[in-house]
């Protein structure tokens, strides 16, 4: 009876911890269940197709160029942190401006979600400009 008194109390213990728990993320401000498509890099123009989406809490995937990727994003908003992006390994023409598009990423501190635009930046002035997409 002991054994059962204690695997019901960690049962319930597990269930009010997960009920308690809640995102924290980027994902819960506003850019889940969006597409986002990258128009500037650092004041310029980004011309190359690059996207990047939430498709659960804790975790982020896009493309750029080339390749597809996914990476963990555990960091509570307005903070932005992708964890080791986990690409495809496709070789294309524009893999320079992938290169860019996923070190950029990888150096993004902070975020914000205004209406249809994601910002991500650094204290150092470096920005990354989303657009919401279909």
């Amino acid at each position: 009876m002991t054994r059962v008194f204690a695997c019901v109390s960690a049962l319930c213990a597990l269930t009010v911890t997960a009920a308690c728990w809640k995102d924290e993320t980027l994902s819960a401000y506003g850019a889940a269940d969006r597409t986002w498509v990258l128009s500037e890099l650092d004041g310029k123009p980004f011309r190359a197709p690059a996207t990047l989406t939430f498709p659960e809490p804790g975790q982020m995937a896009g493309a750029g160029p080339c390749n597809s990727f996914s990476a963990v994003m555990e960091a509570p908003y307005p903070w932005f942190e992708a964890g080791p992006l986990a690409a495809t390994r496709r070789a294309c023409p524009d893999l320079p401006s992938e290169t860019e598009y996923f070190r950029a990423l990888g150096e993004m501190s902070l975020s914000e979600v205004l209406g249809d635009t994601l910002i991500l930046s650094t204290p150092e002035g470096r920005s990354m400009v989303f657009t919401a997409g279909g």
